[in-house]
This record gives C-alpha cells, structure tokens and sequence, in this order.
C-alpha cells in the first residue's frame, strides 16, 4: 500500500474531524425552524446615514425583484441629498494621489528606483560597480526564469494533486467508526454487556489519587507498582530520580537519556513498550544537605549569613547570574530549583533520528517535511540559566530628559524653512540637526542645500517656492544630477504625495532636465521608473506632464540611451511594467521621430523568445496612433508591416493586441490609408469567422475601423458580410463586446455604401430588441455609445423610424432608461428636425416628455430639460396646442415644496418662451411672467438663478412695453437682488437689468439708476469673469441712458480702493462709457483725476487710457494730442507701474491711429518709451516690446531701425542682447520693409554692396 496516499487519506480524515468538532459548537440544530445563517435579520453595520437603511420593505421586494433590469431604488436616491454636504463636497476630496487610484495603478509603489546605469557615450571604461546593459538583461533574464520556474513548480503541484485526488476516488474509503458506534466486542456478542463499575475493577491497579506522588518517568500510568503507594508526607516527589546512584533506569534506557516512560511533563511517546524496574527511591531527608562544598559542616555560612536568609548577589533578580548563585548559600529551594531545570531541560531536549527509530518501526511510516512556515521554538523561557546576563553590561542610566516638549503645532524650522509635514521628516528629517554647516564636507553642504531647495518647492509659499525652483535651475549642473535625481526621485515615489505637491516635483525635473542636458544619461531609468506611473493616471493634466518629461528627456538623452534604459522592461514578468514602457516608448516616437524608431520596433515585434516582448511592441504601436494621430500617416505602411504577422501569433493576447493596435492606425488614419491594410484584410477577414470572445471583439473592432476607409462599393459589401456576425454577438453578454459591436455598427451603418433599407429590415428589429433595454443605461459608457449609434442609425433612416421605435419609453418605469430615451431623441430632433413626425407620434412625443419630465427625481436635470427644449423647438408653431398643458405643468410645478422642482420648472419656460411667441401666444407668457415675479422673493439661490433667467428669457421676447408686470415695478425689485452673492442670481440678475438698461432704460428714473450703479460697484469684484464683464457692458448702458456725469463721478471714486480687481474692473468700465458716450464726456474728468498724489489713482487713470484708446480704435486721432503731456509724464515717472502702463497706452494709441497723420506725436512719445528697454521687470519689458512693435506698425519699421542701429555692436553684451532682439522682432514683423532702409555700405574690392534697384524713384 502507498504510504502517501495513506498519510495524505489520515490528514484529511483529521481535518474532517476537526470540522466536526468545531461544528458542535455553531448551530447545528433545529435547522428546519432556524436558518442557518446566525446573523440572518440582524443589522450587521451601523448605517451613516439612516435614509441608507430605513427603506420600506416593498421597496425592497421591488428591488430584489427588479435586479436583473435596473439599478435598486436607493443609488437612484443617492444624489438627492441636498444640504451642507453637498455644498462642502468639494472640500472632502482627497487631497492624496493614492486615495483615488485603484489597485492596478497602485503597483507604481511596488517599483524600485534601480542603480544609476553606466553612460555609454562616456570616454572611459566602466568599473565593475557601474551596472551596464548587460548586466541589467542579465537581472531580467534572471527575473524570468525564476518567474517560470515558479509556474512550473505550482503546474507540478497542481497535477499531483489532481492525479492524488483521482486516485482516491478509486480506491473505496472504509466507513470510518463513530464514536457512538459500538465496539466490536459488543456487535459480535449476542448479549450487551452490562456496564461495570469502578468499585468492581482489580486492585493491583489503583488509580492515581490526588495526593499521590507526582508521575516521574520511572512510573507508567498502567504498570503495576510493586510497593504500596506513599503520601506526599514521605518525600518530597522529585522529577525521575535519575541521579540517585541506586536507581535503576526504566525501560532500559541508560542515564541520561530520554525517559522512556510516558509522564505530562516528559516527550510523548508509545506507553507500556517496558515496565519499570520497582525500586524503593530514598528521602531527601535521609540525606545532610551540603550547601558549600569545602565549608565544614555546622561551619559560619561564607558571607557571614545563615542559610536560607536573604540570599547574597542578584539571585532573586529577574535574570539570576550563575555565578551570583553558585557563589552564595543557596537554600534548598535554590538547589532543588537548578535540579529541576536541568532534569526539565534533558526531557524536553528534541529527539535525534535514532532515537526515533528506535522507538518506531521501520515500516509504514514516513519522515513528512515539516510545514514552510513552522519555525521551531530553540530558546523555550525555562531556560534561566542560559539567559544572557546583565552582569557582564553596564547598569541603566536614566537618561537625559528632554525639556522641548512635542506638541500638536510643529516647531519653528530653522533657517526660515517651511512647516514639514510628519511623512516629510524621513526625507528632510536631517536638517533638523542643529549642526554647523563649515564641519560639514563640500557633498554633504550640496546634498543639504539641495534639501532645503526642495523643502522650499515641496511646502513652501509661492515666494518661496519661485525662488527655491530658479536655484535648483540655475545650479543643476553645480549640483550635479546624481545629488539631484537621489533626492528628487523618492519624494515622487512617497505613497502620501498630494496632486500639488506632484505637479511641483514633476516641474522640478523639467526644469533640471532642461539644464542637466546629457549629463541626465545614467539615471533615465531611475526616472522613467518614476514617470511612467503618470501616463496612465485618471487626471488628463498629469498626463500631458509625463509625457512632456519623457519628450524632454528623450531629446537630452538621445534614443540610444533611452532604447538601452527601456529596453529589459520591454519583456518584464509584470504586466504593468509593460504597460507603461509601451506608453514610454510612444512619446519618445513622438518627440524623435517614428522613423529613428522603426528598426528597433521591427526587431522587437518579431521577437522569438517572449511573447511578451511582441506584446509590448505591437503595444507601442497602437498607442503611437493614439498619441500622435494624424501623423503617422507617412509611415502607416511601414507600421502595419511591422505588426501584421501578429494576427496569426499563437498567443491569443498577442493576436488581440495586434487588432486593436491595426483599429487604433485605422482610427488615426481616417479617411485615407486604405491601401496600406491591404494585407491584413484577409487574415481579418479569416479571424473573425473562427475567433470568439476578446479575440473576436478585437478582430471586430479593427474591421470597424478599416471599413469607413474603403470606397462605397466595397464598403457595402464588407458591411453586409460582417453583419451577420455583429448581429450574433448583439446577443453576447460581454460588457466590452457590447460597446464593440457598438462603435462597429455606428462605423458601418455612417459609410456611403450602405443603404437605409439595408438597416430598416436587416439591422434595426435586432438592434432595438438587444440593445434597447434598462440595462444598458445603468453602465455610462454603454449608454454613451448606444446613444451615439442609435443617432449614426438615425441620420441613415430618418427621425420618424427611430423616435417611434423608443417614444413610448419615456414611459418607462426605469429613470435611467427614460434619461436615455430623452437624450437620444433630443440629438436626432436637433439634428434631423421634426419635419417626419406624424400627427400621432407627435401626440405620443409631447405626452412622453411631458411624463419623463414630470417624474424627474435625479439632479441630471439637464437632459429632460434639453430634451424637451429641443422637441418644442422643433415641432414649432405645431406645439400650440398642448402649450396651456405645458404651462400648467409648469406652473402647478412652481408651487412645488421641492426646490429641484421648482428650478425645473422656471428653466424650463426660458427653454420654451421663443416658441410661445412664435405661437402668438403673448398672453400666456404675461400671465406667466406676473407668476413668475410674485416668486422673487424665492429663499433658494439656484431656484432664484433660474427665476430670473425665466424673466429675463420673457423680457427678450415680449418686449418692454408688453412685459407685465411693468419695467416700473420690476427694476426696483431686483436692486436689493443684486446683493446676492450666489453667481448663478448675480449672472442673471446683471444680465436682466442690463437688458432693461439697455432697450427701456426710460420706464425708469435716473435715481433708481444711480443706486443701482452704486450696488453694481460690488459685483466688480465677483469671482466669475462673465459676471464682472456684463457688469462693466451695464455701466455704458446706463452711462448711455442718464448720461455719463454721475455715472463716471462715482467710477472715478471707486479707483481709490484698495482691491486691484475692483480697480481694473473699474477702469474697464470707464472705458466702456468713454466708448458709449463718446471720449470727450470722459476725458476731461479722467485727465483731471491724474493730478490726485496717489499710486492707485494715477495707475488706474493711465489704465483707463490704455482701455480706452483699445476700444475706440481710430476715434483717438482727435485726442492724441491731448493725452501727450499726461503720457509724457508718466513715462518719465520713477514708479515702475506707471512706466509699463503708459506704454502700453502708448501701443493701443499707435495701432490705432496708424496711417492716420500722427506721427509727430509719435515720435515724440518714442523717444519717451526707448529709454526704458533696459528695464529688468519682465512686466516693464513686455509692455515697452509691445510699445515699439506698435510704433513700427504705425511709424514704419524704417524709424525703428534707425533706433535700433546704434545699439546692435555695442561693446557691452547686454547692451548688445536688448538691441538684437528688437531688431529680430523686426525683422520678423516688417522684413520686407527692412531691406529698403539698411544703410548704404561703400563697396570693398571683392564685395559690391550697392543697389542700384533701390535708389530708383518715379
């Protein structure tokens, strides 16, 4: 018989026991009246909030019974919570990378930042400790084997398994006996026996007594004593009385050895082999206890102590020396102590191998490996004495107390650092020593002013962090890119790093990059292992960053050096590595051209030794399509040849690959390029017929995505042959195939081939009755796509084919689905319009939005309210009768006690006024805009917002003079309106009382006017752009309206403020009533206002000019001349603001007068705003550039030169580098013009630099 199977049958009839064991304490009875699920119809979590739980039980059923179609009731109630938590929602985002990543983006962690690399554009010979390429294909290599021996080893273990398990089932296990079966004896006699008592067993064995002596391996629980049992009172037990020079061993084993007895305290083993030798064992009593061994009995115990007193030296320590104990009396207790752990310390001591075999037989056992995980206990607590003792060490200080006690607000960096953060202290934790910077060597003084720099970019102020990045960019190559890149590069890898604190790292590196040049060769891998990670993150932004850091890198590197860094990970065991080496790879095709790449990617596609290699290199091809689009065109044959052998890999993954990275060059490559997947037809053609599931869903997508390339005759045929196949697998349930066979479908059914009766018949019954269910709107990306190819279909067969397939699921019980049906028949309606539409469809349209919009409960109100704008708008004059129904609806909807509901309704009148009026319905909308203004009084801001956008849509179409209630009485009730600080009431609320400022300004007074200019005055410093900007267009028309006197008296007043946006909102203002009412009305004031001695006042003035002069275009000819003093005087002004703002009045002044006979005044002020082109502010700088690139506009570029000659070979560089780049700006600006105005060189003997063409003249 087969000990392995026999051990491996014990063990599981063990567990098996075992289970039964444990399963008599759970419940295991009375399973028809309980369940048995202990926690059945207990709460088992404590809800957070109790709209959670607190469902009714129908809703349950319902949502237990409806799982299958819908979403339950409760997610769909989820973004119904109104309140403080949604308006805080914005501050509970997290703020760390890592708590929005998902499992396979974490694996970034699980990547180390390797060695630096050897550069092997370097001049000199690596040493052995610089790791080179080899040595890394030599570690991956390495990686692999072992990754496939590891397969192999649990393929192995996996089959033994199976076969173990297969070979049990044949061999019949025997019932294994119970422990309430009888025994044997009982089932082959006839008669039960009747059940004995103890009184009526033999007494040569008595039973062990609670007061007897203590089991000693010398005495088995069933061996018969030869002497009569003792008392505790004769002896005291001792544990084998193995020492005793008398005893003779048990069991024939010699001293010393292992007892073989079996006792509690000794190594199990099988009882009864041998019976003891009876011995009469002697009394401790007998015997004159020696406590010393030279002391003279009845002698002064040494150390001048009694025995058994207080013993002498450590011994009553937690670790007792043996020395302190040997030294001293010991007390019978301390000697019978040391006794017994030695004879405790022989009994456990483990068994050897002979020993076992001595005690086992040799057959029908087996050695079985102990587990992987057991670790055996080597050193158990009793033993003392083996114990290392303090003696040998130093006695305990208590240390010194440290008086700066930690609190919760962290200390006061030195140096003037910023705050750090607790997960900062393992990095920058060093430069809290307080040490003396001159002890410290050159390499550690760099390293830690590299920490400072980064603490400063890392968590500093923005002063901080602009200084600290410009060192770290002008020192990089004093540096050094290893000091650099080893700080750097660890920070990015830290798993608490926030969004910001990442996008300042990641600049950091591009800055450095940028300087550091070739010099960053050895550590590409080292931040690639850091970057990669970016190019697969959620945020779009962070995204453009890694890519920008793998360009610029690849561009200092060289592709050399980047193919030698990235190319082990190109087959590396992890599929995430790959995954974003492949994404590495696309950039740098993209930053140094796919041709320097192609010969690698040919290599790499054709790989023999690893599929994964092929993988990853077909891989980079497809998101090479993706990243550049477009351009791969001039290399699309190339690239299609490289990968088409991969359709027939015998790796399915590959094969998957290789299709999707052909539907991702077709993509990229639409409308053109058909010619180049001429070779991959049929091996497309062949894969779609025999492939199923992802394969298949592939090879499909890459079909899709070529047949829109070809012409319309082939298109068609290619269409009804594929077809067949996408509509077998309309039916698959595979989420991924689903959006496939989507996009396909929409690909097929837009190419000119194929023909609307085509999908009427063959296409559109399947169609609907797979993909029109609930299901399909729960999941956002299948709804998305099913809506873009029902709308594809739509634009082949015509509205009224679609629309009166899906009209009558506006009725659906199923929200979601009906979101679906609204947006798919707003985007056919706008784009198809309503023309189709019958009688009856329009009746069941109208009545269908109709009930989707009243059954709206989610926040995506926007769809039902877009959806039935369009209808509306589309049906027109023919909506007319059923618009009382909708007015109604809207109205009894006002009155609603839920404030979604309400703002519903009022946006949905500003939807639908343009039709009312087109329906000649003018009443309804006066009657409506009366309802309407008894609402201003609305306590909900976004209601209120929408409220007033009903007005303002009523007031655009009806007119001011049939707008009920009148102009009169509304203005004056949206004043105090305009201190509501919510943007979405400020928007509207500006944008109405504009638009009565601007058409009816007469139906009220000039008082009601002006305190509305002053309320508008606040909303100059709204957060919104749009809100500021219909604001400032208000001001001009009330200027227009009451006149620009008071209206530019009070702007005037508002320059004073100290808020830099008020004042530019101001200023702009101003300009805009310059511009409305004329600048004579503005500029006396203005020009007077300048003489005010203050900063702001004089800045704002000067940027009312610059506006000013922008807006009025050619009208300033006729006030230049005025401004010129002013002008003059701010240019020569010390104060830098007043230089760069009159300039930049300077330039609008220019370009708008230019051609029209103002030279001389512009002269003038050009030799006022040339002194300043040496200024270092790059404000200053930007506006005097542009100044002088107005001048060349409106002086010619001639003059400029003339300027600039003098300059251009100055001795000084600086000098020098001002006056060339104004001439390169002017050269770019007026080249042509240059030519006739260079200065007229005398001829050399070999040069001739005459131009006798340029000095002819008519």
């Amino acid at each position: 018989m087969d000990v392995d199977a026999e051990i491996q049958r014990t063990q599981e009839e063990r567990q098996k026991m075992e289970k039964d064991l444990a399963a008599l304490t759970s419940l295991t009875f009375d399973t028809d009246l309980y369940s048995s699920n202990k926690y059945e119809g207990y709460e088992q979590s404590i809800a957070v909030n109790d709209d959670e739980d607190n469902l009714d039980p129908a809703e349950n059923e319902i949502a237990r019974k409806m799982a299958s179609f819908t979403a339950p009731k409760q997610f769909f109630k989820e973004p119904l919570r109104t309140g403080q938590e949604d308006e805080m929602s914005g501050f509970n985002q997290p703020g760390k990378i890592i708590d929005r990543e998902d499992d396979y983006r974490r694996r970034r962690l699980n990547r180390i930042i390797s060695p630096e690399r050897n550069d092997p554009f370097l001049d000199k010979t690596p040493g052995p400790e610089v790791r080179t390429y080899a040595d890394v294909m030599r570690e991956e290599a390495l990686k692999r084997k072992e990754e496939d021996v590891k397969r192999e080893i649990a393929k192995k273990k996996k089959e033994e398994e199976e076969a173990a398990k297969d070979k049990e089932k044949e061999v019949e296990k025997p019932k294994k006996r119970n422990r309430w079966d009888m025994s044997q004896d009982e089932s082959t006699g006839g008669k039960k026996a009747k059940a004995g008592s103890d009184w009526d067993l033999p007494d040569s064995t008595p039973g062990i007594g609670r007061w007897d002596a203590t089991p000693t391996p010398g005495r088995i629980g069933d061996a018969t004593p030869g002497i009569s049992r003792k008392n505790r009172w004769d002896e005291t037990p001792t544990p084998g009385r193995l020492n005793d020079s008398d005893a003779t061993p048990a069991g024939g084993v010699t001293p010393g050895a292992t007892p073989a007895g079996m006792a509690w305290d000794s190594t199990p083993k099988l009882g009864g082999l041998a019976t003891p030798t009876p011995k009469r064992q002697r009394s401790r009593w007998d015997e004159t206890p020696a406590t010393m061994g030279s002391a003279t009995p009845g002698a002064t115990p040494a150390a001048a102590y009694t025995p058994g007193v207080t013993p002498f030296g450590a011994v009553d320590m937690a670790t007792p020396t043996p020395n302190a104990i040997m030294r001293n009396a010991m007390t019978p207790e301390q000697y019978n102590l040391l006794r017994w752990e030695k004879d405790i310390e022989d009994r456990n001591r483990p068994l050897t191998d002979e020993e076992l075999d001595a005690i086992f037989p040799q057959e029908g056992y087996k050695i079985l490996d102990p587990p992987p995980s057991y670790v055996p206990i080597r050193t158990p607590a009793r033993k003392l004495l083996a114990t290392p003792t303090p003696m040998a060490t130093p006695l305990y200080n208590i240390p010194e107390e440290n008086r700066g006690q930690q609190f919760d607000v962290p200390k006061e960096m030195p140096g003037g650092l910023p705050f750090m953060k607790p997960e900062d202290y393992q990095y920058f934790g060093s430069l809290l020593n307080e040490e003396n910077e001159d002890d410290l060597s050159p390499d550690e003084q760099k390293e830690r002013k590299i920490m400072k720099l980064l603490l400063k970019v890392k968590n500093g102020t923005p002063p901080q962090r602009k200084t600290a990045l410009r060192q770290l960019t002008d020192k990089a190559r004093e540096f050094g890119a290893g000091p650099l890149f080893n700080r750097i590069l660890p920070l990015l890898m830290q798993p608490t790093l926030e969004d910001q604190e990442r996008h300042l790292l990641v600049k950091v590196i591009d800055r450095v990059l940028y300087k550091l040049d070739e010099l960053v060769r050895p550590y590409v891998h080292k931040i690639l292992v850091v970057i990669e990670p970016l190019l697969i993150d959620e945020d779009y932004y962070a995204r453009v960053e890694g890519r920008e850091i793998i360009s610029n890198l690849s561009k200092a590197a060289g592709l050399a050096t980047m193919i030698a860094a990235m190319r082990p990970d190109i087959d590396n065991i992890d599929e995430y590595v790959r995954n974003t080496t492949a994404r590495a790879f696309s950039v740098v095709a993209s930053a140094l051209g796919i041709p320097a790449l192609l010969p690698f990617l040919k290599a790499v596609c054709q790989s023999k030794k690893s599929w994964q290699a092929r993988h990853t290199g077909i891989k980079i091809v497809q998101q090479i399509a993706i990243l550049i689009g477009c351009a791969v065109l001039p290399h699309l044959r190339s690239l299609v040849e490289i990968i088409e052998h991969g359709l027939n890999d015998e790796n399915q993954k590959v094969r998957t690959i290789t299709a999707l990275s052909l539907a991702a060059l077709a993509e990229a490559s639409a409308p053109y390029g058909i010619e180049s997947f001429d070779s991959v037809l049929k091996p497309l053609w062949k894969g779609i017929r025999s492939h199923r599931g992802k394969v298949l869903a592939a090879f499909l997508k890459a079909i899709g995505f070529i047949i829109p390339l070809m012409d319309a005759i082939y298109a068609s045929y290619y269409t009804k042959e594929v077809m067949v196949i996408l509509i077998r697998e309309f039916q698959s349930p595979d989420e991924e195939m689903k959006k496939i066979v989507l996009k396909v479908v929409k690909q097929c059914v837009s190419t000119e081939g194929v023909e609307p009766e085509y999908i009427r018949t063959d296409i559109l019954p399947e169609f609907f009755k797979n993909f029109w269910v609930r299901r399909m709107a729960l999941d956002r990306r299948n709804y998305k796509q099913l809506v873009e190819t029902t709308v594809e279909i739509a634009n082949k067969v015509g509205v009224a084919d679609i629309v009166g397939r899906i009209v009558e699921d506006l009725k659906d019980e199923s929200e979601p689905y009906r979101r679906m049906v609204m947006e798919t028949i707003e985007k056919v309606v706008v784009n198809l319009g309503a023309s189709d539409i019958d009688a009856r469809l329009e009746e069941l349209l109208i009545d269908g939005i109709l009930y989707a919009f009243q059954e709206q409960t989610s926040d995506d109100a926007n769809v039902m309210l877009n959806g039935f704008g369009a209808v509306v708008n589309s049906l027109g004059q023919r909506v007319k009768p059923y618009l009382p129904q909708i007015c109604g609806t809207i109205k009894w909807r006002l009155n609603n006690k839920s404030a979604k509901v309400r703002q519903q309704a009022a946006d949905l009148i500003s939807r639908i006024a343009v039709v009312m009026k087109q329906c000649g319905e003018e009443q309804l909308m006066g009657h409506l805009g009366v309802v309407l203004y008894e609402y201003l009084g609305e306590e909900y801001p976004e209601v209120l917002g929408s409220i007033l956008g009903a007005l303002k849509a009523i007031v655009n179409v009806i007119g001011m003079t049939k707008m009920t209630p009148p102009i009169k009485d509304l203005l004056p009730r949206l004043t105090p309106i305009l201190k509501n600080r919510h943007e979405k009431v400020q928007e509207n609320c500006i944008d109405l009382v504009g638009r009565i400022a601007d058409r009816g300004a007469e139906f009220v007074p000039a008082r009601e006017w002006m305190r509305i200019c002053f309320e508008l005055l606040e909303m100059l410093k709204a957060h919104k752009k749009g809100i500021r900007r219909a604001t400032v267009n208000t001001f001009g028309y009330i200027a227009k309206a009451i006149g620009p006197q008071d209206v530019l008296a009070t702007l005037l007043n508002n320059l004073k403020v100290q808020e830099r946006q008020n004042r530019v909102c101001t200023t702009v203002a101003i300009a805009i009533v310059a511009e409305t009412c004329s600048p004579f009305t503005v500029l006396p004031a203005l020009m007077n206002e300048y003489r005010v001695p203050e900063l702001n006042v004089q800045n704002g003035v000067l940027k009312s000019l610059s506006f000013l002069f922008e807006y009025i275009g050619e009208m300033g000819k006729d006030y230049i001349y005025a401004v010129t003093p002013l002008l003059e005087d701010a240019l020569m002004d010390r104060d830098l603001v007043h230089r760069q703002t009159a300039a930049s009045a300077v330039k609008h002044m220019a370009l708008g007068v230019a051609g029209l006979g103002c030279e001389d005044a512009l002269v003038h002020l050009m030799n006022y705003v040339w002194p300043n082109i040496f200024e270092t502010s790059p404000h200053v700088i930007n506006a005097v550039m542009e100044a002088i690139e107005g001048m060349r506009v409106a002086l010619g570029a001639a003059v400029v030169l003339n300027y600039c000659l003098q300059g251009l070979f100055h001795p000084a560089r600086k000098v020098r580098e001002v006056y060339w780049k104004i001439y390169n700006s002017l050269y770019i600006g007026a080249q042509d013009a240059l030519v006739a105005s260079y200065p007229v060189l005398e001829d050399e003997e070999s040069n001739v630099f005459c131009r006798p063409e340029l000095q002819m003249f008519v």
